[in-house]
């Protein structure tokens, strides 16, 4: 991979053309240039990644030390919804997909305004979502990287739906203006519940979302060989239901947008609570006739996980970058600025061993602690010998 742990430094420039994942030199409060570099972006998908990396693990183990009955209860919800409904765990991925979204306006769009070529910045949309659908075929078949068995190997995937969300989300920014997105987004979205409510399922019928009856899990049946994740019907991050999540990213992509006007800051905050705030309503009367539910990616979960990650991104914007607050963040900023390595990293490497050492009340809280530790560590080297791994 090209710029795989390149140790040097990356100019100004350079960071905003890197999808805003490079590290933060001056703490001052936000620029007034309006394309400028956002830290919250930083903290935010470091704040994301944190709670895939042992920090749901670490708030459990802590709160069971004081309150058992409480803990059992948040630890529930650090688990997927098994079929309709929401928990925290659920907000992770389209977080991070909104996320990578929102650096859109601040990379391909900025590139368009200043006249690059656009067969150039073509080029690098197709490298970086063939890259990242490469590294999804690797993570998720590791074991059978250096066999011809193909039985138990999985085509879909995080990565794969990042890369291929990536990549739409940025060719509709390269054709149309924000306004169009915002157009395409909508169409998206109606367009998938139609498709789910209206077309029939051979033996079933249409509008069907059980598990056994939907479309979307219907068509990775017919079509998707291998294994499947996360239920036996159909993959979790399947092939239809990848369409709505190119939603997710062209609403990440609206609020980079927004981030890069020249309005005042108290009314770009004010813009992002009230549009998330209508996500979250609209979502939840949406509920009532197409359910939310992750593994669909139905479009009123769409709108339910956009709308806390527009609350998300307010808060971190008002705090870090408009308030000034920066500090508390950098914990969250050196995860995020490598957040596709901690990614890999954090699920490869099995800190179990640590609780060999300990046979107490305290070891569940103490094994994990450690192991944030050390991947946090090893983020902060790579921080300070400014390595970064990008695809």
């Amino acid at each position: 991979m090209e710029t795989f742990l390149r140790g040097r430094v990356i100019s100004p420039a350079k960071r905003d053309a890197l999808l805003l994942e490079s590290p933060v030199e001056e703490p001052a409060a936000r620029p007034k240039e309006p394309s400028a570099r956002l830290v919250s972006i930083d903290a935010l998908r470091g704040f994301d990644m944190l709670w895939i990396n042992g920090g749901d693990a670490f708030l459990v183990a802590l709160l069971a030390l004081f309150n058992p009955t409480v803990a059992d209860a948040l630890a529930v919800q650090f688990g997927h919804v098994a079929w309709n409904g929401f928990h925290f765990e659920d907000l992770i991925f389209p977080l991070f997909l909104f996320i990578a979204g929102l650096s859109i306006p601040f990379s391909i769009t900025k590139r368009l305004e200043r006249g690059d070529d656009r067969k150039d910045i073509y080029k690098h949309i197709l490298k970086r979502a063939v890259l990242l659908f490469l590294l999804g075929q690797a993570y998720n078949n590791i074991n059978l990287l250096f066999t011809l068995d193909f039985a138990d190997w999985r085509i879909m995937g995080v990565l794969q739906r990042i890369g291929i969300c990536y990549f739409i989300a940025s060719l509709i920014a390269m054709k149309v203006p924000p306004k169009g997105q915002a157009a395409a987004m909508i169409a998206i979205l109606l367009g998938y519940w139609a498709v789910m409510m209206l077309v029939p399922v051979p033996g079933v019928g249409a509008g069907v979302l059980t598990p056994e009856g939907n479309l979307a899990s219907y068509i990775d049946r017919q079509i998707l060989p291998g294994a499947y994740c996360c239920f036996p019907l159909g993959d979790n991050e399947g092939l239809l239901s990848t369409v709505p999540a190119v939603a997710t990213a062209l609403l990440g992509a609206l609020a980079g947008h927004w981030l890069r006007t020249s309005r005042s800051q108290k009314t770009q905050v004010r813009g992002l609570l009230g549009a998330g705030g209508t996500c979250l309503g609209v979502a939840l009367l949406w509920n009532l006739t197409f359910p939310i539910n992750k593994i669909l990616w139905t479009s009123s979960y769409m709108l339910f996980a956009g709308g806390w990650s527009l609350l998300l991104l307010a808060f971190f914007f008002w705090v870090i970058d408009v308030r000034g607050h920066q500090k508390w963040a950098f914990f969250f900023i050196v995860i995020g600025m490598n957040s596709i390595f901690i990614y890999l990293f954090g699920s490869l490497v099995d800190f179990g061993f640590i609780g060999n050492f300990w046979t107490n009340a305290f070891e569940p809280l103490i094994v994990v602690t450690l192991a944030i530790t050390v991947r946090w560590l090893v983020l902060y080297f790579m921080y300070l010998k400014k390595w970064f791994f990008k695809v």
